[in-house]
């Protein structure tokens, strides 16, 4: 398990659907190490904190096998690593097998597994196309997110250690699974509930499903 790019950027304001966005989904690789953060790598923003960014998404992560499923379903898109605004473009590392409080030493740091990322409208800003938030969904090629235990130097080459996990039942692809796919595992949401490193808008969204399905 490895690093393949570090890529980073800061908000712009783009125009779409006739209004100007604050987006900072644009992200480039960047050659080196740069200092990871609490709340981002050196060099990277997010544009709008209520939805982006904060402790339990400060670095995004998107497995570099999925690139391969993209270029056939975007033909002639040129897909370069941080397309999908991700901080990390990494190998060896999939939702199915990555699992909600899973630690890994990167370089310098230390960093917890915490949530899968949902697509916002940006995403489609990025491939200029509105159809990218269900596609994204759909594919369940979602990425995840990381909160920073132990700040320190990272960069692309750098291997990625897991160093402790806390349990194996609940993975990222389980939540996304449970949030839009199979909404009626009950055992499932109960089972992600109890996730300690889950963040708490997502445990009031399941223990909320929970209730209308055993109302």
């Amino acid at each position: 398990m490895k690093i393949l790019s570090v890529n980073v950027g800061l908000p712009r304001e783009v125009r779409w659907q006739g209004k100007l966005v604050t987006t900072g989904i644009f992200k480039e690789p960047i050659e080196g190490q740069v200092m990871l953060q609490t709340l981002n790598l050196d060099g990277d923003r997010q544009a709008d904190l209520t939805v982006h960014g904060g402790v339990n998404k400060a670095v995004y992560d998107y497995p570099s096998e999925h690139y391969s499923y993209w270029r056939t379903e975007l033909p002639g898109v040129d897909l370069l690593w941080g397309m999908f605004g991700e901080n990390f473009t990494t190998e060896g590392l999939l939702e199915e097998t990555v699992y909600i409080g899973d630690r890994f030493r990167i370089g310098d740091a230390e960093v917890i597994v915490t949530e899968p990322r949902m697509p916002c409208y940006k995403l489609g800003i990025k491939f200029g196309r509105a159809d990218m938030i269900k596609r994204f969904l759909a594919s369940r090629h979602t990425g995840f997110y990381f909160a920073v235990v132990r700040g320190g130097m990272v960069g692309a080459g750098d291997a990625i250690e897991l160093i402790r996990r806390e349990q194996q039942e609940i993975s990222v692809a389980d939540i996304t699974r449970l949030y839009a796919f199979e909404k009626n595992d009950l055992s499932g949401l109960r089972q992600a509930i109890g996730v300690e490193w889950l963040p708490d808008n997502w445990k009031g969204y399941f223990q909320h499903q929970l209730e209308k399905q055993i109302a």
